[in-house]
């Protein structure tokens, strides 16, 4: 009985065992199905979310181009205007009128392109300025008067003015708030990317022949191979959409919903689609609303921010920066290679504000910026006073251009493209740019004269130069707001919560 009990037992755990086994198969069968269904839905995920990064950088790098093209024409005359001073016998007020001369178009430029991209779309005005890199670069290459070069120059202002507003407006409607801080520098990785192989062209130019055919056909060349990035440029644009919060202003509501799926999905695409709708019924679109108490506070950060960035001297150093290691004892061989570390300088550094734009913020990178900026300029204003030259001249200036790529280079353009409504985003950015170029062309202007003047000198240059550097820090602590992880119509709301 016990032997039969047992065995029955025995019989009866083997048979439980065997089914517990079987649903514990099961259950391992089961849970090797999810995990393998969850895995292909994270690999389609990530097909989809590469494949919407793709869209967007690919059509923000076209628009860099716009920021390349800026950063040639910016760095090009660095080269060119030493020999061109010879070749055309200027005195320093023509030497700094002929630097000036595209910024002078840069000013119109600005002013006009907010309008014009509000009425006829980002994509067109972007046409436009390529068509004026191209058609200054090969009259530049040409003239043979002093009033001709100054025209060349100036229609070369009219493409930099309108892209350095048209460019950051652009990437910052078609990009994703989370993707938007590193995109937006994109635009800044252009302009130094322009402006160190700029100078290395220039440099390579230089060394092709002796000062004599530099002076009589050097500068010529360094100014015409403008010409290749902008054909370049107009051939891509071809394959860059318009802004999907143009499209909806205009009405064109499909033609944004297909370009915003392509930009994050559609869960993205009816997000924003509603965003923007509600924004658009909100605004009355006017430029005169700018002026308004609800957003006298972004215009007032952009104008101020952009003033700031230009008088502490960036574009003395970027213009000049040959004539200044001159200035300091060195030979115009050694200025130049002085000249193309500075560049290189600008280039890595920007990198840095890419990393991080979008995990340390905006607002903790413009501090780091103009406090390192400030310690920068006192240093290069002491080393001039006390007849300090060589390398440990070429130190401070390059940590003085690390910090501005790092900080004020790039997050002053992100920064103004992002505080504005949506509707009058092109007309607000014409404001800020116009002030960018007013202030430098007064530092372009001037400095020349100011460096040759006896009473003066660069000493007291850089030491202003660092002094207004100093003010931007106080002004960015004060009153400069963090814009990271939002989107641009939860900025634009908070401009109407009244600020404590």
């Amino acid at each position: 009985m016990i032997l039969k009990f047992f065995e029955i037992h025995q019989g009866a755990s083997i048979a439980s065992h065997i089914v517990l086994h079987e649903k514990w198969e099961d259950v391992r069968i089961h849970r090797l199905r999810v995990f393998h269904l969850r895995f292909q839905e994270r690999i389609a995920m990530s097909s989809v979310n590469s494949s919407h990064l793709r869209f967007v950088l690919f059509a923000t790098a076209v628009t860099a181009i716009g920021g390349f093209l800026f950063g040639y024409d910016t760095a090009v005359i660095n080269g060119a205007n030493s020999y061109l001073k010879v070749h055309m016998n200027l005195s320093p007020t023509q030497e700094g009128t002929a630097s000036a001369s595209a910024i002078l178009g840069c000013i119109p430029g600005a002013m006009f392109a907010g309008f014009l991209s509000d009425r006829y779309g980002r994509k067109k005005l972007l046409f436009v300025c390529a068509f004026l890199y191209a058609i200054s670069g090969f009259l530049s290459a040409i003239p043979n008067t002093f009033w001709q070069f100054l025209a060349a120059r100036f229609i070369s202002g009219l493409g930099i003015g309108a892209s350095s507003m048209i460019c950051p407006v652009y990437i910052a409607e078609i990009s994703p708030e989370k993707w938007r801080g590193r995109l937006g520098s994109l635009f800044q990785l252009g302009i130094v990317t322009g402006i160190f192989l700029t100078l290395w062209i220039n440099k390579f130019i230089q060394g092709m022949g002796d000062d004599a055919w530099n002076t009589s056909m050097g500068w010529r060349w360094m100014l015409g191979m403008e010409v290749v990035p902008a054909i370049g440029f107009i051939a891509l644009l071809f394959t860059v959409p318009e802004s999907p919060r143009w499209l909806m202003q205009k009405g064109r509501e499909e033609e944004a919903k297909g370009i915003l799926e392509k930009v994050g999905g559609t869960e993205h695409a009816v997000r924003e689609l509603s965003s923007i709708r509600a924004a658009i019924g909100q605004e009355e679109g006017r430029f005169s609303e700018l002026f308004s108490h609800t957003y006298f506070r972004p215009l007032l950060i952009a104008v101020l921010l952009m003033a700031f960035s230009q008088f502490c001297g960036i574009n003395a150093i970027i213009y000049y920066s040959t004539k200044i290691f001159e200035s300091a004892g060195a030979v115009k061989n050694a200025a130049f290679t002085s000249t193309v570390w500075v560049g290189l300088i600008n280039l890595l550094f920007t990198f840095v504000a890419i990393a991080f734009v979008d995990k340390l913020g905006r607002k903790p990178l413009l501090l780091i910026g103009t406090f390192i900026q400030t310690l920068a300029l006192g240093m290069i204003g002491w080393m001039f006073h006390t007849g300090q030259t060589g390398i440990s001249l070429l130190i401070c200036v390059v940590v003085f251009i690390a910090a501005f790529a790092m900080s004020m280079g790039p997050i002053s353009w992100i920064l103004c493209s992002e505080i504005f409504p949506n509707k009058v985003r092109g007309r607000a950015m014409s404001v800020a740019t116009f002030t960018i170029w007013v202030s430098c062309y007064i530092v372009a202007q001037t400095f020349p004269m100011l460096i040759e003047n006896p009473s003066i000198g660069p000493a007291m240059i850089f030491g202003i130069y660092g002094a207004i550097s100093l003010l931007s820090f106080i002004f960015i602590l004060s009153i400069v707001p963090e814009t990271k992880g939002r989107t641009l119509e939860e900025i634009e709301a908070s401009w109407k919560v009244p600020s404590r």
